[in-house]
């Protein structure tokens, strides 16, 4: 191994693993967008992407305050139904790309989605990550750990946690 080997693994992990954070963010913001139109999150891309294609935002405005004991007038609502896919244009979001994780030739991100008891609570999770062997190559091998003892190809980055309702993603801590 030359001095330039873990100089240019450093490098590729750094430049790959951006990457991929960058498109599980963009994964994130459409499971939000897809818990706004159906109350939970997408268990499959093909889902997540059907409803973001097809189906609405549901909008209620209120007129008048329900919740003012000295409001005596009639409370109105008005329900305006707005296509989910503007939300995905205006964030800029690729459907059709969304599922393939950066640096494979097709692979893609392992996706679930379920509902538990958390605190009492019946909650929706999802979960949506790839092990970094999948995208790093050449460098998705244990003896590169050599140049960083953090490194595990093993290791999924991911966000959120079937086990609890999070979106956090695994790198921002």
């Amino acid at each position: 191994a030359s001095i330039r080997e873990p100089i240019a693994f450093q490098r590729e992990k750094a430049r790959r693993e951006l990457a991929v954070i960058e498109k599980l963010i963009e994964i994130r913001q459409a499971q939000e967008l897809f818990r706004g139109v159906k109350g939970g999150f997408a268990p499959t891309f093909d889902s997540l992407v059907k409803v973001l294609t097809r189906d609405s935002f549901r909008i209620v405005k209120v007129i008048g305050d329900p919740d003012d004991p000295n409001f005596t007038g009639e409370i109105e609502y008005d329900t305006t139904y707005v296509p989910a896919i503007d939300s995905v244009r205006a964030l800029g979001l690729n459907l059709d790309s969304l599922k393939y994780v950066p640096f494979t030739h097709g692979d893609t991100f392992q996706i679930a989605a379920d509902t538990l008891t958390y605190q009492k609570t019946l909650v929706n999770v999802v979960e949506v990550g790839v092990s970094r062997r999948k995208f790093m190559g050449k460098w998705g091998s244990k003896k590169y750990a050599k140049y960083d003892n953090s490194y595990d190809p093993d290791k999924v980055i991911k966000f959120g946690d079937l086990n609890k309702p999070t979106l956090a993603g695994n790198w921002e801590n």
